[in-house]
């Protein structure tokens, strides 16, 4: 049996992007270098979105040029783009490293990112699910053909905010979508933290059919991710649960910083993603391993927890 699992820090991007006190770039960039020394297997760092609908990751060009000169060897960097706009955004970047650090390859990774339930889609995209996958065809190509990998988002896996509960053959209808188009790897949301261990397992199971039976490829390289959230105290149960279906990819937050703000109520804001910390207990409760310096990843954690005071 495969032990090792796939940590993806997610604390710059998605841990950040609800903000509404801008954090300074030189502030992301330490947050990014503290990430760097733990041994995560990816750290998503930054959007190309359009800085009026998501200020606080306006700076993604700057902050990667920050990082380019010092990334681990072995460190896989991933950035969110929307569209081919921020396609071309991310490409620039690895042409600027290219030449300013004969960096290789800044950025590896891709994400494109839709949701099982039209509500949030037309919420989050104001988009519907088809126009987004339309949309990200062009985008997929384009990422391969310059070496980058690409990951898929599927937001609202188990109840959308707007739609309710969500039907497994729903995500998996959209996640064999995006296998179509050519996403390396699907990333599953509990976005509001609705989910236990009862309700995520079928979906897990449909997800898993589509890939054929096995949440890794041939090479043993996970191509399926569970993004947590913790919103009602379930996170952890449902990483034992992924484990046991064969899930070996995971995504967290350092302090756990995050949280979908449609999870919020007026008077109390959603506990965010699943901490990292949390995240190495229940992994390693249940007799897994990771790369992850636990030391180093408390001194993270620290830092994280401190960035918006």
């Amino acid at each position: 049996m495969n032990t090792r699992v796939r940590i993806t820090e997610v604390a710059p991007r998605d841990g950040l992007q609800g903000e509404k006190r801008i954090v300074p770039t030189d502030r992301k960039a330490a947050l990014v270098r503290t990430l760097n020394a733990t041994g995560v297997d990816e750290i998503e760092v930054s959007s190309f979105v359009s800085p009026k609908w998501i200020p606080q990751l306006g700076d993604a060009a700057e902050l990667f040029a920050m990082l380019a000169a010092e990334k681990p060897r072995g460190m896989t960097y991933s950035a969110l783009v929307p569209n081919e706009r921020g396609l071309d955004a991310a490409l620039a970047v690895n042409t600027n490293a290219r030449k300013a650090h004969r960096v290789e390859r800044l950025i590896d990774k891709i994400s494109v990112f839709t949701a099982a339930s039209e509500g949030f889609s037309l919420k989050n995209t104001n988009a519907t699910i088809e126009e987004t996958l339309t949309r990200f065809a062009p985008v997929i190509d384009r990422a391969h053909h310059h070496g980058l990998m690409v990951r898929g988002y599927i937001s609202c896996i188990v109840r959308c905010p707007f739609d309710g509960d969500i039907s497994p053959v729903q995500v998996g209808d959209v996640a064999s979508r995006l296998l179509d188009l050519g996403v390396d790897e699907l990333d599953l949301g509990d976005t509001i933290g609705a989910a236990t261990p009862e309700t995520i397992e079928p979906v897990i199971m449909e997800v898993i059919d589509r890939l054929e039976g096995d949440a890794t490829n041939p090479f043993g390289d996970p191509t399926l991710t569970l993004h947590l959230h913790d919103t009602f105290g379930h996170a952890a149960d449902c990483v034992q649960m992924a484990l046991d279906l064969g899930v070996r990819s995971f995504d967290s937050s350092a302090g756990g910083l995050g949280g979908c703000p449609y999870a919020s109520t007026e008077t109390a804001r959603a506990p965010g993603n699943i901490s990292t910390l949390a995240l190495l207990e229940a992994i390693k409760a249940a007799g897994f391993t990771t790369r992850v310096d636990l030391d180093a990843m408390r001194s993270a954690s620290e830092f994280a927890a401190g960035i918006l005071a």
